[in-house]
């Protein structure tokens, strides 16, 4: 991993609370060149400490009301990458990782509403070979949604 500096921190302090924040404004708050933060910034996307940007749509705005988080168990751990092959092709499944505990995996859904997730586990999640059985946890708030932190 590429070592980052007490300059590169405090640009991603800044840029992670606002990342459509102008350079001149960035460079401005840390005392030095738009071209400076512009190289910085670049480089930091280069080596994949910046891992993406861009705008985060509510899901409820496109009318998923429902976030579920769902255990997955598999008759066999080896069946992972086959079974996340099979998730690949759920639209409404937005993470999914594969866990210690009781559970193989673990996806973060949306749906429309508890009948629709109802299909979605039955119809869907439940039909793929190697599943075994599924636990369904709804959000009921998100009350936590932040990055690491920079320090």
């Amino acid at each position: 991993m590429e070592k980052i500096d007490k300059l590169d921190r405090k640009i991603l302090s800044i840029i992670s609370c606002n990342a459509r924040i102008p350079f001149k404004d960035v460079a401005q708050e840390c005392g030095v060149s738009r071209a400076a933060i512009h190289q910085r910034v670049q480089r930091l996307i280069d080596v994949g400490v910046i891992v993406g940007s861009g705008y985060h749509v509510s899901p409820a705005s496109l009318g998923y009301t429902t976030c579920t988080y769902v255990g997955i168990t598999l008759e066999k751990g080896s069946m992972y990458k086959n079974v996340v092959a099979e998730l690949q092709r759920i639209p409404e499944i937005v993470e999914c990782h594969f866990t210690t505990g009781p559970y193989t995996m673990m996806v973060k859904l949306y749906a429309r509403d508890n009948s629709h997730l109802m299909e979605l586990l039955n119809t869907r999640l439940q039909d793929i070979e190697g599943v075994t059985g599924t636990e369904t946890l709804i959000s009921l708030n998100q009350s936590i949604n932040k990055e690491v932190p920079i320090e």
